[in-house]
């Protein structure tokens, strides 16, 4: 009878820490990343600043023609 009852308790523990397992697993978070939806847009303004860039060149230009002794 003990013998049986040995197998009993290991067979009873072994379900359990099985049981166990598939618990904490079905528990666990989950992480899904998903594409967006709609595309994703940049938006660059470069024509302003190439135009900003020429107004503070010619300024500087006049500036300095105005103040040659600046420099």
């Amino acid at each position: 009878m003990r013998k049986i009852d040995r197998m009993t308790n290991t067979t009873l523990t072994r379900v359990v820490l099985i049981l166990c397992c598939l618990v904490m697993t079905a528990c666990a978070p989950t992480v899904k990343l998903e594409s967006p939806k709609e595309p994703i847009t940049i938006n660059l303004n470069i024509k302003l600043d190439a135009d900003i860039r020429v107004k503070l060149e010619e300024e500087a230009k006049k500036d300095i023609a105005a103040n040659p002794g600046i420099f």
